[in-house]
């Protein structure tokens, strides 16, 4: 949908009919939701979810089965049932969606809708990490056997004017009654709101039509958008692609780091190949003091904290000609000091010889879920700092992607409120 008179320069979003859980059908809209599917990592939270409610929307976005293909097969039966049976209704008018989440003094809103994919080679969304080229084959075929987008992409852009266009129109949506209101169990408030007027649709098309945005959550799924675009040839709904964007200029994302699991490496070898091309020491636990020393050493330089035996180990101060042999020198320099391109091409690569393979190094986004699990399998956490907002906005800019996880932005949208249907 667009507005005539209106020349694109930037972000065109669409509304589309959501397809939404029937309250009515459910234990609870709490009970149905869940945390994006690379945040889901671990089997005990899978199959709490799993047991939390038989609609649980985990069932579509990380099926359990033996094979990809079985996986991808039981996900397109589970939707087709559900809709059959009257557990997930399309919403009769095509919209854009507000959302809010509210925990606390934390408040984000945002705008979901369906956005023209034509902006990925016009340098409009930016994407700022590497992926993984396995997982994009996982997701593009569960959304290719579902034919739906089962969850959002996060996407930030930076509006002119907080209080005109969008934003004026999120907020004025915000005091109406919501469609929906629950709260999940990590205690966040949701909301959401359907924008149907033509007006308002068109008022926000022409505001987004001069902006750019930043992937900051979902960059495995945008490059599954664009591989399952490429393989339809006809125009229609896979030029399109789900989306939550929120202004950082009113609302400011946090920004987290992402820990990795060394599956397959003791600790102790891990601490004897840091020497002498590194400073290690043990720091005072427990793990939010070690955290906390953590964020002070990275102030200055590259830090990581390691653990697994129940102590902390602060890794500081790279040899810098170490670093000049191993990091390449073909990228920016504010790319060549971040600890993620350190970490992958010195210590992993390098000094550890630790493939990055899920056989040998899991990414997970809960700290103390990283140091749990190091300790259960005998393995080793390497914990990071996170990267400052607007070092990934600047590296992002000028076409340089950072090594993939190394950044993870919030809240992240729940999954399971809206899906869209691209048979709809």
């Amino acid at each position: 949908m667009t507005t005539p008179g209106i020349e694109e320069h930037g972000l065109r979003l669409i509304p589309f009919h959501g397809l939404r859980y029937v309250p009515e059908r459910v234990g609870s809209l709490a009970a149905v939701t869940s945390p994006p599917y690379d945040v889901v990592v671990r089997p005990d939270g899978l199959n709490h979810l799993e047991s939390a409610d038989p609609h649980n929307i985990v069932r579509l976005i990380l099926p359990q089965a033996d094979t990809p293909d079985e996986r991808n097969e039981q996900a397109a039966r589970t939707l087709e049932d559900w809709l059959a049976e009257g557990i997930l209704r399309s919403d009769p008018e095509p919209a854009l969606y507000v959302y809010e989440q509210r925990k606390g003094d934390l408040l984000q809103r945002g705008i979901i809708g369906a956005l023209a994919l034509s902006t990925a080679d016009a340098g409009i969304v930016l994407p700022h990490e590497d992926v993984m080229p396995h997982v994009v084959t996982d997701r593009a075929g569960l959304m290719r056997a579902t034919a739906a987008n089962l969850e959002p992409l996060l996407l930030t852009y930076r509006g002119e004017d907080p209080d005109g266009g969008a934003a004026e129109i999120v907020e004025a949506t915000a005091g109406r009654a919501p469609l929906l209101a629950t709260t999940t169990e990590d205690g966040f408030r949701h909301r959401l709101w359907a924008i149907t007027d033509p007006a308002e649709v068109a008022a926000i098309s022409r505001d987004l039509g001069h902006r750019q945005a930043l992937i900051a959550d979902g960059h495995h799924r945008w490059a599954t958008y664009l591989r399952l675009q490429a393989e339809h040839h006809t125009p229609g709904a896979w030029d399109f692609g789900l989306v939550l964007l929120v202004d950082t200029a009113r609302y400011p994302l946090q920004v987290r780091a992402i820990h990795r699991l060394l599956r397959r490496l003791p600790l102790p070898e891990a601490l004897a190949a840091l020497t002498p091309g590194f400073r290690v020491r043990e720091v005072e636990g427990p793990l939010p003091a070690a955290m906390a020393a953590l964020g002070e050493a990275a102030a200055t330089g590259n830090a990581f904290l390691l653990t697994g035996d129940g102590r902390f180990h602060l890794v500081t101060d790279p040899d810098p000609a170490l670093l000049d042999r191993t990091v390449r020198h073909d990228r920016p320099e504010a790319w060549r000091r971040l600890d993620a391109t350190v970490l992958h091409a010195t210590l992993l690569d390098t000094l550890w010889h630790v493939p990055d393979t899920p056989e040998h190094i899991t990414y997970i986004h809960d700290t103390e879920a990283t140091v749990e699990m190091a300790e259960r399998i005998g393995g080793t956490a390497v914990l990071l700092h996170p990267v400052r907002e607007e070092v990934v906005r600047d590296l992002a800019r000028q076409g340089v992607t950072m090594p993939r996880k190394s950044t993870s932005f919030g809240p992240k949208p729940a999954t399971g409120l809206v899906l869209r249907s691209l048979e709809a």
